[in-house]
């Protein structure tokens, strides 16, 4: 091979590995996450300001809609998520089981699918065995509205339609059961 060639073969090597290297700082900047974004990585409470929860409707997954107001005199769970969300995929389970024990108790979960393909939510519900209400957001309008900046993200609405806590990530049970009972003390 003459020089040209081991050049030509030097400089295509050099710019397939800086491209390789491009690919690994930024899998290791977003913790493998397609696009680095959507998934919450800082989990826990959020601290927000106590507001009425901005109404909506939403066309849940079995044809029927469901209003938020018309839950107005019970605590809601407002849960937003997506199908490929591994840590909404770790949580499904809990929220099911902890909806299930509150089932005689004047509460409320709500499932919001965003950035998700609509074909998957209903698989998602029937892979996980979710009861509770699930819809898709799919212009993504409740999700501006609450301000979703990634997922899961959970919105405890009280009694009386005010938002009183947010939660970032997926929520263990003891801490789920904590919220739940403090928000259905409220106002007794």
């Amino acid at each position: 091979m003459n020089r040209r060639g081991w050049l030509l073969l030097a400089g295509t090597g050099l710019t397939l590995l800086a491209f390789l290297g491009i690919l690994v700082w930024a899998s290791l900047q977003t913790r493998g996450t397609p696009g680095g974004m959507g998934i919450n990585t800082d989990f826990g409470v959020v601290e927000i300001d106590a507001a009425p929860a901005r109404d909506f409707t939403l066309e849940l997954l079995d044809g029927d809609t469901l209003t938020l107001s018309d839950l107005r005199g019970k605590v809601v769970m407002v849960d937003f998520w997506a199908s490929w969300c591994t840590p909404c995929r770790q949580e499904a389970p809990v929220l099911e089981q902890v909806y299930q024990e509150y089932d005689r108790a004047e509460v409320e979960f709500i499932g919001v699918n965003i950035w998700d393909l609509e074909d998957n939510a209903p698989q998602y519900v029937a892979d996980f065995g979710l009861t509770y209400p699930s819809g898709v957001d799919g212009p993504g309008a409740i999700a501006i509205d609450y301000g979703v900046r990634g997922i899961p993200e959970k919105f405890f609405i009280g009694r009386d339609g005010v938002v009183r806590q947010k939660f970032v990530g997926p929520m263990r049970p003891g801490p789920l059961r904590e919220t739940l009972d403090n928000l259905l003390a409220e106002g007794k």
